[in-house]
Parts: C-alpha cells; structure tokens; sequence
C-alpha cells in the first residue's frame, strides 16, 4: 500500500513529554500512515525505539529545523506532517487528516488550475494544569470551507497560528522549496516556515478540525530569550517580506504579513522582559522594518493601535514608552474605578440579602437549580414538572447563568446568580432543590428544606472518598464541602448502593429518600410515539440501528476528544448504523472533534443535545465506559457495551466504588477491535450480555420505577407519610419503554 502520510515527529525528549506525544500517533496509526521520528539526543532516540516505526537517531544540539530536515528525508510519504516531541495528536486526527487528504487530487485539475500543496487545521493549547482552550482560528478555516484556494485568495490564513503542527505539506513541495523554508534564526524557525509554506503554495486547502494539541512548557522552565533571538524575529519576518516580494505576492496577503509583523513586534516590546538597551534596540529594528516594508496605499488602524504605529515607524522609542506608561495609568485607575463599584455593589447586595432573610419564609416558593446553574435538566427537571402537576400552588423559580438564559423552555421563570433578585428568591424561598450545591454563600434558613437530588449512581469515588485521589479532588476544600452537606435535608437515591456510598461520602444528619431518581421516570412512560419523535428530529431513519456513545470525564486528561477512531468504526458497521456521540458537559465549551465526521451521515454529535433521557430513549444500544449514565441506561433492558480500555489507570487515579470488570452491565471490550466484533456480530445483543445486564439492573435499577418524581413530591412538597406514598415495583414486573424497533412496529 502507498505511504499516504508520513507523520514526523522531532526534537528531543523535552521534560519528559515524547513518550505520551508518541504515544497519541501510535496509538491510532491507520493504514497509509507512517510514524518517523527524528529523536535528538541518546535518551530520546531509547524512548523512540520503544515506540516503534522509522527512528532517524540525530545528536544532541541538533536544531529542530535539522531534525525536520532529517525525518523528511526518512519520510516515504506523499504528505508530511511535522509534530513536536512535547505535542500530542489528539484521537481520531490522523484518521480524518487522511480523509481530508484523500479529497484533495493529486494533480491540479482544471476547474483548479494549480495543486495543493498544504493543508491548513485548527489546534487546541494545553498545560501541566489543563487545557487553554482553542485558538481563534476555527472561523478563519469555516469560511473557507471545503475549497481550496491561491494565496491570493485566502490572505487571512496568514493569521492562523504559525506552527507546523497544524498544517500538513505534500512532500514534493516541501523537498521543491526546501531552502526557501529555512535560514532563518532557530527560535522564529517555525513561525517562518510554517507562513513560508503558505506563501509558496500554488494552492491551500483547509480542514475545520483540531488535529494538534501544543504543550505550552511552563516559562520558568525554559532557558531565557537571548537578545539574538529577539532580533530574530524581526529578521524572519523579514525574510518573509523577501520572499513575498521574489513571488510577487498580491497586496491584500501583503498587507496582512504587514499587519501582524507590526502588532507583534509591539507585542513583544509591550510584554516582554528585557533589558532596555536591548528593548530599544528591537524597536529600531523593527521601525526599520515597518519603514522599509510599509505596503502602498496601507492606512495604519485607528485609535490607540494607530498611535503605537506611528511612534514605531517614527522609531520613537522614548515617546512609545511614555505613552504605554500613561496607557498603563488610565487602565490602573479605571480598574480601580470598577473595583470599587464593584465592592459597593457586593456590599448592597449583601444587605439587600440579610433584609431579606429578615422576612417570613415564603411557604409555595421552590427554587431549582441544576448542572450549576446550565438550566432545565435532570433530576430537578422532573420534580419540578411532577410538582406543576400536583401542586400547582407553589411557584417555581430556577436559577440560571446568563449563557443559559435563551435555551430556557418558554415562560420559565428564572433568576440569574448575583443579581438583587436571585438574593432574594434565594432567601425566602421554602424549598432548595439542586442536582449539585448551592454556593457557599447561600444561608439555611431553619424553617427552609434543601433537597439533594444528586445527578448519577457513584462508580468513581466522591465527596470525601476522594482524600486519598488528589488527581481528582484538585485541591477541594473539605471542609467547605461538608458545610455544604450540612445544609441538605433531603438525599435521593436511586438504589440501596447509593445509599450507601453517599452516606460514606457525605456524612451528614439528612433523610435519605430511597425513591429512585426522577429523571429516570421517562424510561417507563414514554411510548412508541415519544421513541419515534425523538428519532425523527435527530433524523433517524426507521429500521436503521442507533448506538449512543456517551464516555465520561477524565481528571487526568485535559480535554475530551473520542478514545476511539469514531470514522473507522463508523465504517466497518456501515451505513445500518447511525452513532450518536454525546461528549461529557464538563467540556461544554470545548472545541468539538466531531466536526468533519457529521457530514458522512454515520455520526452525529449530540453533545449539546438535550434532555439526555431522549437520546436514551431514541438508541438502540449504549457505549460507555464509566459514566453514571449505565446506571440509568439500565432500566431501559437495552443491550449496554462497557468501552474500558484505560479501566486500570482511571481506577488508580480516580478511585471506583467497585470493580466494573467483575459486575458490568453488559460486553467489556478493552479495544477498539473487540468493540467493532461486538457491534458488527449479534454479540452486542446475546445472552452473555442479557444475563450481564440482568444482575446489573437487580443492583443498580433497584428503586428506579416511573414513580420517583411522584414519591419525592408528595413526602416533601405535600408531607405525606412514607406509608402512603406508591410503593416500589419489583425490577422484574416493570415494563421499560419500548424498543426503536418496536416504536417502529
């Protein structure tokens, strides 16, 4: 088979972090790929035979401009990707890297005169504490879509990030301009040649997807910036107005190569620490540079980015730093401004709350609150909607944060945190209903009620369970969090192991109401036409099968990408099968990986879909590996696949209850290969896995019935006696909703 992609990884071993970079791209090398590293130094050059694929073994001192240089030309592949030794590949990337690449033609066709010679991706920055989030360039890489494009006709790929691990070249390119590429001083290496790439190419192509994880080293752990170095940065971008001008570059990517060597060459005397002499010697240079190099016709931006123009090409460098330092003045004072506004507000609504709490308890006032504070959701969700039905008199507010303001269901009363009004609901009301805590601040009032409701069945440990796993507790204040418990009154659970394990983990006096979880009523009274609706609007098409892949939080990972190639098992279970994929809501703000799979048909992100209980209700079958949701999967009697391939070190690091490979809810399989056998044979639906989920659903769907809600209403809200309450249906005489494929009878 040809080599398609040639994935190169270089550099030396820098603070330990090749093996996990070699790790991400061994791991998921699919067919057509190849792993080459370029290993500087003895100990690298160990790590990466350990590793496997092409090792080239470089000395130590060797740049990483030579590195890439020496594993291109170890390379077999028709395109190469450069990654870092300290990076990672996140999962599934190099599988959808190679699928990009397999639409872009070999040869320029006609409708496209000229061929592609790179291809341009997006990338996520993360820490030793976590993950910084994506860069600004999704957008940039959405419009151009799916085309590809000159230079000329996508100036703005210019501002993508500058690294040469979120691009990938055709090596007959990269082997053609191979001298054009380098020569520049080795810390700005990059930055030249990964903006030389673009400027040369005859054609770019893009690809709206997050393809590279940089490790940002913490800056107190590199050697410092010689003053070479700083005025390398000016001379490589430099070199890139040279090269525009020998390819006759149009004005408009000009303009832009103006603008960003201008505002970072700022950036650089505005931030960073170095001597004066060498400040003011970067900033002749680079007022030199924005002299010589100044596009005609090119008008500076205006306002205080104008003025910092013009005292550079003045190369005034006196008047720069009296300007910043009178800059620096207005921002202190107006901060100071806006600090003191803001402790006179904190101290307003301060005594706006203890007035409050001065005035009766309002007996029909209930406030809800659930996922901090995301919305309408989960257990709370269900007791409010049963407490509409059976006491309509109490009025229920909820609490929600301005991002979730518009997603609220219509007519929803709501209150935002921090505001005179959320402060006052907040102290009047009766009843406190939260799948999580309320904050700190919030006082109990004697005569109040604060009902638990929690938001899953414990595999992983909690509350104070998790002394002995700082991976996971991260610094919780213990003791913070048991006056926090003190205020419960009310703890629901949904089976006698919760019990158990909350009263461990949360000691306290509260009452723990052994109903069920509400949010699980849905799974014994919706209907088929409920079950058909729900797959109409995710545009399921009858008789096609749907797995839910719903995979948990990881403390020890720094942001969620699929632990499995989600395009090959998409492919090897074909168009029958449709996988509906919901990343954990811990991650809610990141960049989603699923984006270039929707448009197969095969995968569709649910991650923001909600409520969860109808993506449940709509699947044929669930993977997961440890989320709660199992738990609640369960009583639905629908085939559960455990996906554990990391179960040792998720079980060392965050501490489980009991051990899922002994009692698992259905199949385990511990690769990606045992998975697809599963789902590609009946496997996923034989008795092996009926008997498995059978025992599971005995333990762990004990008080689950479709009268949760009902029985958590009427002993709190009304204060019926336990006796009166409807008792619990065995687990064998329930009735789940029915199957998609009975719905579709």
């Amino acid at each position: 088979m040809t080599t398609r992609l040639s994935v190169i990884v270089y550099g030396r071993d820098v603070q330990g972090l090749l093996g996990g970079c070699l790790d991400s791209v061994a791991g998921q090398l699919p067919d057509g790929a190849e792993l080459v590293t370029a290993a500087v130094g003895d100990i690298a050059r160990g790590v990466a035979e350990r590793h496997g694929g092409a090792v080239v073994a470089l000395p130590d001192g060797t740049s990483d401009s030579d590195a890439r240089a020496a594993g291109a030309e170890r390379a077999g592949g028709d395109w190469l990707w450069f990654v870092h030794a300290k990076d990672r590949v996140p999962t599934g990337a190099l599988r959808t890297v190679l699928d990009r690449l397999d639409e872009i033609p070999d040869e320029a066709t006609g409708a496209a005169p000229g061929r592609v010679d790179v291809l341009v991706a997006d990338h996520i920055r993360s820490t030793w504490r976590g993950t910084l989030g994506a860069g600004t360039d999704a957008w940039r890489l959405a419009r151009v879509g799916r085309r590809d494009l000159p230079p000329a006709g996508a100036p703005d790929l210019l501002r993508v990030a500058p690294l040469l691990g979120n691009r990938v070249v055709r090596a007959a390119f990269w082997d053609e301009h191979r001298a054009d590429l380098s020569g520049v001083e080795e810390a700005s290496a990059e930055m030249y040649a990964a903006r030389a790439c673009l400027i040369l190419a005859e054609r770019i192509a893009c690809l709206e997807h997050v393809i590279l994880d940089v490790r940002e080293l913490r800056p107190e752990s590199l050697p410092p910036v010689t003053a070479d170095q700083r005025y390398g940065f000016i001379e490589a971008y430099e070199a890139l107005q040279r090269l525009m001008a020998r390819c006759g570059t149009p004005v408009r990517p000009r303009a832009v190569l103006y603008d960003l060597m201008a505002t970072e060459s700022m950036r650089v005397v505005a931030r960073a620490a170095m001597p004066d002499e060498v400040a003011r010697e970067f900033f002749h240079r680079a007022s030199a540079a924005a002299v010589r190099w100044r596009p005609e016709g090119y008008r500076r931006p205006a306002g205080l980015e104008g003025i910092r123009r013009r005292l550079l090409e003045e190369d005034a460098y006196t008047k720069y730093r009296a300007f910043q330092s009178a800059n620096h003045k207005r921002r202190d004072a107006r901060a100071a401004v806006r600090a003191g506004k803001q402790r006179f507000g904190a101290k307003v609504r301060d005594l706006h709350y203890q007035r409050a709490l001065r005035e009766p308890v309002d007996p029909d006032l209930a406030v809800f609150s659930a996922y901090w504070d995301r919305g309408v959701a989960c257990n709370p969700g269900a007791i409010a909607a049963e407490l509409g039905e059976l006491a309509p008199h109490v009025r229920q507010v909820w609490v929600v944060s301005r991002r979730a303001e518009p997603l609220l269901p219509p007519g929803t009363e709501h209150v935002v945190p921090g505001t005179r009004r959320y402060w006052e609901v907040m102290a009047r009301a009766k009843y406190l209903v939260n799948n999580v805590n309320f904050p700190n601040a919030v006082v109990k009032r004697p005569d109040a009620v604060h009902l638990q409701t929690h938001h899953g069945t414990p595999l992983k440990k909690m509350g104070l369970d998790q002394l002995d796993y700082p991976t996971a507790s991260k610094g919780l204040d213990f003791d913070a969090l048991l006056a926090r418990v003190d205020k419960w009154d009310y703890s629901v659970s949904s089976n006698s192991h919760s019990t158990r394990m909350w009263e461990h983990a949360y000691p306290s006096h509260y009452v723990s109401l052994d109903y069920g979880y509400p949010r699980n009523d849905a799974y014994y009274r919706a209907g088929a036409a409920d079950i058909r609706a729900v797959r109409d609007r995710l545009g399921i098409a009858p008789g096609r099968r749907a797995v839910l892949y719903a995979p948990t939080h990881r403390d020890y990972e720094a942001r969620w990408t699929p632990r499995l190639d989600l395009a090959a098992l998409a492919e090897h279970l074909g168009d029958g099968t449709v996988l509906l994929v919901r990343g954990h809501y811990f991650y809610g703000g990141a960049a989603s990986p699923l984006a270039t799979l929707r448009r197969t048909g095969r995968v569709i992100d649910v991650s923001a879909y909600d409520p969860v209980e109808e993506l449940a209700l709509a699947s044929d079958a669930l993977i997961t590996d440890y989320s709660s949701i199992m738990f609640d999967y369960a009583n639905l009697d629908r085939p559960v696949i455990a996906y554990a391939d990391d179960w040792e070190t998720y079980a060392s690091t965050r501490g489980v209850y009991f051990d899922l490979m002994a009692e698992p809810p259905g199949h385990v399989a511990r690769t990606q290969a045992e998975l697809t056998e599963i789902l590609a044979t009946d496997a996923w639906r034989d008795e092996a896995s009926a008997k498995a989920r059978a025992h599971f659903r005995r333990r762990f769907c004990e008080y689950d019935d479709g009268h949760a809600a009902e029985r958590v209403v009427r002993r709190v809200f009304l204060g019926e006696p336990e006796e009166a309450l409807p008792p619990i249906v065995p687990v064998e005489e329930r009735t789940p909703a029915p199957t998609p494929e009975e719905a579709d009878l």
